[in-house]
């Protein structure tokens, strides 16, 4: 065993990408509990770790956000949502976060998020006279909005791997996402004054709501076929990702007419890029999940934990501390992969809901995307507006504690995640 722990943090330090981290330190583990005649495990763990149906979907849902970036589907949702709350103090901001929510119905990646909206609407919050760092700030925090708020890559992940309903887990991320809008709102209304904050001249205007809602009819519609397909049972997750694409095409193609059928390509290679990274990952870490499962590391860690505190309050305390902690230094797909068996175990002898337990675990593991060092959001937004990583971390920091207020309400009042999963699917 610590052959192996020395192996993973080694080559993590030594700035070795993730998906070889875990799957030369999976094989290491293999080799060292069964010599050569283990190994023989590697390659069909890695193609059992991929063998699901579910993880279909997160391909096709990278794609329809491709597309609906490609074909100005963002920027038309960014100004509605400037039409309705862009008169505020701070509007600009407002509406980054307004818009966040929208967009999150399209893509189920935070990254996609801060790269449309740091192409966007930092540029335009800046030209308003906002800070470069404080714009940046707001689009990471509005950006985990989008893998909370279905459909979310991360729960597709939790769900298949756990044998949680992936449906309960969309319903429950419903209510987190919008009170993470609505309390990062409150903070911007909060700090409008102290830090002066731009305010547009006027008040709104419902013409322009009306005109600006036309625009983006075309992008609010595919909110409507992913949610209500999955949860009125009538789609799997991976066919209402495949039905999403389809519309996506068919509205740059045939509809608004700004979609080349030549740049089709670039799209599907970019998407293939995207997957190919989180899949490899995921294939690399099912060898080590295996090796762990083997050894009873998942088990051994949540008795040590439960060692520590019976008290269901208290373990929920240190999963939280611990998701946070890991989520700073690791990828975050690679986590879910390693600690989803320990954390299933662990959430269910305290007697928390799956679909509850894996909400939080979710939550938590978003927050992680906008924390230093290796939060994924913060190098995004860092490439696309050149501002410096250090810089943004400093003006996130109020929005992290809003967020992670957020992640320990959904865990101690069960009922703000499981309200939805109840009224819509009975859960």
């Amino acid at each position: 065993m610590i052959l192996v722990v020395v192996i993973f943090f080694g080559l993590l330090l030594a700035g070795v990408p993730i998906g070889f981290v875990l799957g030369i330190a999976g094989v290491a583990g293999l080799y060292q509990i069964g010599g050569d005649n283990f190994l023989t495990m590697a390659p069909k763990r890695f193609f059992e770790g991929l063998n699901l149906f579910t993880f279909m979907a997160m391909p096709f849902f990278i794609l329809a956000g491709e597309i609906m970036n490609k074909v100005g589907m963002t920027q038309k949702l960014a100004d509605f949502a400037d039409s309705l709350v862009g008169y505020l103090r701070g509007g600009l901001a407002h509406s980054n976060m307004v818009a966040s929510v929208l967009f999150a119905g399209m893509t189920g990646a935070a990254v996609s998020d801060a790269a449309a909206f740091g192409n966007t609407l930092v540029p335009a919050m800046v030209k308003q006279g906002y800070s470069r760092p404080f714009a940046c700030a707001v689009t990471a925090a509005g950006s985990i909005i989008g893998p909370t708020i279905p459909p979310s890559n991360l729960m597709v992940i939790y769900g298949s791997l756990a044998g949680v309903s992936i449906a309960g887990l969309f319903a429950a991320g419903i209510l987190p996402g919008l009170l993470i809008c609505l309390l990062c709102m409150a903070l911007i209304a909060g700090l409008g004054r102290r830090l002066g904050l731009p305010r547009a001249a006027g008040g709104p205007s419902l013409r322009s709501i009306l005109l600006a809602f036309r625009g983006s009819l075309a992008a609010l519609i595919m909110p409507v076929i992913i949610l209500g397909g999955i949860l009125g049972g009538v789609v799997t997750p991976t066919e209402a990702a495949a039905i999403a694409v389809f519309y996506a095409f068919v509205i740059g193609l045939f509809v608004q007419r700004n979609l080349a059928v030549r740049e089709i390509m670039g799209m599907l290679i970019r998407t293939a890029r995207i997957t190919g990274v989180v899949f490899l990952i995921i294939a690399s870490a099912s060898i080590l999940s295996w090796w762990m499962t083997f050894m009873q590391i998942p088990q051994q860690i949540a008795a040590l934990i439960l060692g520590l505190s019976g008290n269901p309050l208290v373990v929920k305390g240190l999963i939280l501390a611990l998701l946070l902690s890991i989520g700073m230094f690791m990828d975050i797909n690679a986590a879910l992969i390693i600690l989803t068996p320990m954390l299933s175990a662990l959430t269910l002898a305290i007697g928390m809901h799956p679909v509850h337990a894996g909400v939080m675990i979710v939550l938590a593991l978003n927050i992680s995307l906008m924390t230093p060092p290796v939060g994924a959001c913060l190098f995004v937004l860092s490439s696309v507006t050149g501002e410096r990583i250090e810089k943004i971390s400093g003006a996130l920091w109020p929005f992290i504690l809003v967020e992670v207020g957020v992640l320990v309400l959904i865990t101690y009042l069960p009922e703000l995640a499981m309200y939805f999963p109840k009224l819509l699917l009975d859960l």
